[in-house]
């Protein structure tokens, strides 16, 4: 059959036809599946698991296609910060880091900060816990709250039973005289077990915590931003009349002084991690996220978690935490689409998969007072309530020096007083 010429004509059109709609169609993407675009990249910086970031990214992508340019990068925290100063020298460095509150000082001018017309202060205090103020500066924000990981106090169930201690000690008044009772030493005094590992440094896994714990509990005014310097008051109460440091400093080497009966450490035992899963040391002061590892290294373990004791007056509550926010490097390559990453993966119910994942309490307060059915995430929503950091200068310094501090009381080469005076004058010096 010959074709005729008009029909060769309305072939071709339909066949144009078909390509064109075929092509439209691979453009075409259903109504909510891409968002705003995100620009070439996003890369985020931190030193927690990746798959934090897997458990809130991969539903985000199903969702939007556009969330696939954003890349969470798991560094060594043993070297991070010398990773990030060599990246951004060479100007490839990530767009934004997963922020730990001890190193905001050291990374300050590195972070662009916020300003009030961007998070306004009010919009911040309404959103987030009270420790999360330290990422919010005098002049801005400097981290988009994620995480609380505070301090809290694990306890052997089985060695408290076996003194018919029935509950933990929820004050420090209450501890000091059950501390005898649960050391077990031999006719040398060679402890066997212990009770609290207070009283020495190197082998305090959380040592710096614990001497901050005592600050907050202390009445210790911390550090305070004057204008482009940061005041040390670590030793100073607002009423100028009691020294926090020199304080926490004597209480805290009673715990390692044989002439004491508080005495319960000293710097021959093992760290105070593995003397707990052990069953070696009654109490561990630990973060909020190791009981899930702690359980794993010693199944056998019967142990719990619990806040940390208090004052025996009626004082605030307090502990120490770490805070973790997601901040935006001045020298990112792309802030826009950074920052449109950081306001969704901070949104409360984001940064809650988030800080589930890590075994952390959230930072925001309308998860947070929502509260937790986990085994030990119910105390970790507790304290953090009540935790606060302060404004350190690197921490690689300040535990150098607190070490500095506690080894020179523990061996009588100074006083408390003078130790907390030399501390104070050498973080000075720090920032």
């Amino acid at each position: 059959m010959k074709i005729r010429p008009f029909e060769i004509v309305l072939i071709t059109i339909f066949v144009v036809a078909g390509l064109a709609a075929l092509a439209l169609l691979s453009m075409y993407q259903p109504a909510g599946k891409a968002g705003p675009s995100l620009g070439a990249s996003v890369v985020i910086w931190g030193t927690v698991p990746t798959e934090a970031f897997t458990a809130v990214l991969r539903p985000l992508v199903e969702a939007d296609k556009s969330f696939q340019v954003v890349q969470y990068v798991e560094k060594d925290a043993r070297t991070f910060d010398n990773d990030l100063l060599n990246a951004l020298a060479d100007g490839n460095g990530p767009d934004v880091i997963f922020l730990p509150s001890e190193k905001l000082v050291q990374h300050r001018s590195r972070i662009r900060a916020l300003t009030e017309s961007n998070f306004p202060a009010r919009d911040f205090r309404d959103r987030y816990i009270g420790g999360a103020d330290i990422f919010a500066l005098a002049d801005g924000v400097y981290a988009y709250p994620v995480a609380v990981d505070p301090l809290v106090m694990y306890y052997n169930r089985t060695l408290l039973g076996d003194k018919s201690i029935v509950y933990p000690p929820k004050t420090w008044p209450e501890m000091m005289p059950e501390i005898p009772t649960l050391v077990q030493k031999d006719y040398s005094r060679t402890i066997s077990r212990a009770a609290v590992a207070f009283g020495e440094y190197a082998n305090v896994t959380h040592a710096y915590d614990v001497l901050s714990l005592l600050l907050l509990q202390g009445g210790s005014s911390l550090v305070v931003e004057t204008g482009n310097q940061y005041k040390v008051l670590l030793d100073q109460d607002v009423t100028g009349d009691i020294q926090p440091l020199g304080n926490a400093l004597n209480w805290y080497s009673f715990f390692s002084n044989p002439t004491k009966e508080t005495y319960s450490w000293n710097s021959a035992l093992p760290d105070d991690r593995s003397a707990f899963v052990s069953e070696k040391l009654v109490f561990y002061f630990g973060k909020g996220s190791e009981g899930v590892s702690l359980q794993r290294q010693n199944p056998n373990l019967k142990f719990d978690v619990t806040t940390v004791p208090q004052g025996g007056i009626d004082t605030t509550k307090r502990t120490y935490a770490t805070f973790y926010g997601l901040a935006l490097l001045k020298a990112s390559q792309n802030p826009d689409g950074a920052l449109a990453v950081m306001a969704t993966l901070g949104s409360s119910d984001k940064s809650k998969v988030i800080a589930d994942a890590l075994h952390m309490a959230p930072a925001h307060l309308s998860t947070l007072n929502a509260g937790s059915n986990d085994i030990y995430g119910r105390i970790s929503y507790e304290a953090a309530k009540v935790a606060r950091g302060w404004l350190a200068p690197a921490p690689d310094k300040v535990n150098q020096i607190f070490r500095t501090a506690v080894e020179s009381v523990r061996n009588n080469r100074s006083d408390a007083t003078d130790a907390a005076t030399d501390a104070v004058r050498s973080i000075s010096e720090a920032y």
